[in-house]
């Protein structure tokens, strides 16, 4: 029988499916209804996707929001998507405080021992301020509602707001749409029936499920049926014990994950017993192909990996096998499901030429911004696609190749040149643990190219001069970086992505070009 982990509580489906019950009993009796929203401000935790379920199973939508963010920021957040509950972890709550409003209702979660230990947070105040509701007790003491769930729980998620306030997305769907989400979802996880029924399948949630990868495999495996074990935070040598004790078959990553698992040293690595994994899949970032490759020699062909956005869905699909016969892609669209390369006029353009990613999932319903409708509109290059802001090209077989960011894209005299593509060999070189590669303002060029490099612990003596002498045989000379400079450590989201902006936004300030 299925159940859900965490730590060393163990819950039988049949009680978390109890209290998803009660939960959604009790926001009925707050007023929850059909097109109302909740949002969740929460770490890894069970009462996080009990909270989701519930509000899905009324037909409610969820906000997931960041525990990294300030209060200003969540007071944004809840204003803009219009939820009338908030559900959160009690040590987050007197630094949030200011940023909730008085009519927004407050469900505390008690914040786990095991969360705490892994933060290592200290003691708080437990005690509430007027309006707030500690959310365990008050369930409880509801009856269980047996009404047919959702298909799966409409989630909201806010975008990273590159530049200026993020945006909710939402998709607006019937149960038609459900459905077919729910078959792209099941593609994406491995799900289908060659990797075996949902009540043979054990996963782990490895990601924050404030984000959107992570949530989504939470949720859809949940109600799939399988058993899943929800870690708090990322450890690598904690997930090859799981994977050993729970005979985990089943995972969803991040490049970073492989980049620290493939850190641990080789006796760590080699005292774990793997074997029962069946489908590994990745996405949300891009990955070196060294690490890749490393991945597949270590844990055999069932590395796969998929490309998508939140405004769309995952589009893109490759197993080990196609990877290898086209290494870089990120995969090939499925039957139902089309991906275009165009010009900013919205022409296609023929493979092997670079332009703008535009997609469509057939059936899947529409997708708008809350209040934003404007914004949605602008990302129609093509009618009934989607462009999602990432430039690339399809090859002759119709796989798709990621080169950059949109707004990543460096133009220097005029020329348009693609970080992604100096990363990739930088990754390749000697020493080199992880880089950044982005423009910086040029008197005369209007942009140059500026590379942050950060140096493995054993790596052998690397400058500015050195990096450029490699870069020589791997890049055209327009591409390589007028300047560099070292870091010990590169910022990323706890989501895995580089967080490029922390490393950009010094060299504009002032500027008038916006990040």
């Amino acid at each position: 029988m299925s159940a859900i982990s965490f730590g060393e509580e163990v819950l039988p489906r049949a009680l978390f499916d109890e209290r998803i019950e009660r939960a959604a009993s009790a926001l009925a009796s707050v007023g929850i209804r059909r097109g109302d929203g909740i949002a969740v401000m929460m770490r890894n935790e069970p009462a996080f996707i009990e909270a989701s379920m519930a509000a899905g199973s009324l037909g409610a939508f969820t906000v997931p929001i960041n525990w990294h963010c300030v209060a200003d920021d969540l007071r944004y957040i809840l204003e803009d998507s219009g939820v009338s509950a908030l559900f959160i972890h009690s040590d987050l709550l007197e630094q949030m405080r200011s940023g909730i409003s008085e009519h927004i209702r407050i469900f505390v979660v008690e914040t786990p021992d095991l969360i705490r230990k892994t933060y290592r947070l200290p003691p708080v105040d437990a005690s509430l301020p007027a309006g707030a509701t500690p959310w365990a007790p008050f369930r409880d003491g509801f009856p269980r509602r047996r009404h047919p769930p959702e298909t799966l729980p409409q989630i909201v998620f806010y975008t990273s707001g590159t530049t200026g306030r993020p945006k909710g997305v939402k998709r607006i769907m019937g149960d038609a749409e459900m459905a077919i989400i729910a078959g792209v979802m099941a593609r994406s996880y491995g799900f289908l029936g060659e990797y075996g029924q949902a009540g043979e399948i054990s996963t782990v949630v490895t990601g924050p499920m404030y984000h959107g990868l992570p949530n989504a495999h939470s949720n859809f495996t949940v109600r799939a049926g399988a058993s899943v074990t929800i870690m708090p935070r990322f450890d690598p040598e904690e997930l090859l014990r799981i994977i050993e004790t729970k005979r985990i078959t089943h995972l969803n990553m991040v490049p970073i994950m492989f980049y620290r698992l493939l850190q641990l040293p080789p006796e760590v690595r080699g005292k774990y017993d793997l074997s029962s994994l069946r489908y590994v899949v990745h996405g949300a970032a891009p990955i070196a192909p060294a690490i890749k490759r490393e991945m597949i020699a270590w844990w055999g062909p069932v590395i796969h990996e998929y490309y998508g956005a939140t405004e769309v869905g995952n589009v893109v699909f490759c197993n080990s096998e196609e990877w290898l016969a086209h290494p870089g892609t990120v995969g090939k669209a499925p039957p139902g499901t089309d991906v275009l390369i165009v010009d900013r006029d919205g022409n296609q353009l023929p493979a092997g030429e670079v332009g703008e990613i535009v997609c469509r999932i057939q059936g899947a319903g529409d997708m708008t911004y809350l209040n934003h409708d404007e914004d949605r509109r602008a990302m129609e290059l093509v009618p009934g696609f989607i462009g999602a802001g990432d430039m690339g090209y399809l090859d002759e077989d119709g796989f798709l190749f990621i080169c950059d960011r949109v707004k990543d894209m460096i133009i220097s005299g005029g020329v348009n040149i693609y970080p992604a593509q100096i990363e990739a060999a930088l990754h390749k070189m000697p020493g080199v643990a992880d880089c950044a590669v982005f423009g910086i303002p040029d008197q005369e060029f209007g942009e140059s190219v500026h590379a942050v490099i950060e140096l493995k612990p054993d790596a052998p003596a690397v400058t500015a001069a050195t990096v450029r002498e490699y870069l020589r045989e791997q890049v055209p000379g327009y591409m390589s970086p007028k300047t560099v400079e070292f870091a010990t450590d590169l910022p990323r989201e706890e989501s895995g992505k580089l967080f490029k902006r922390k490393l950009r936004e010094p060299f504009w300030q002032g500027m008038d070009r916006r990040i």
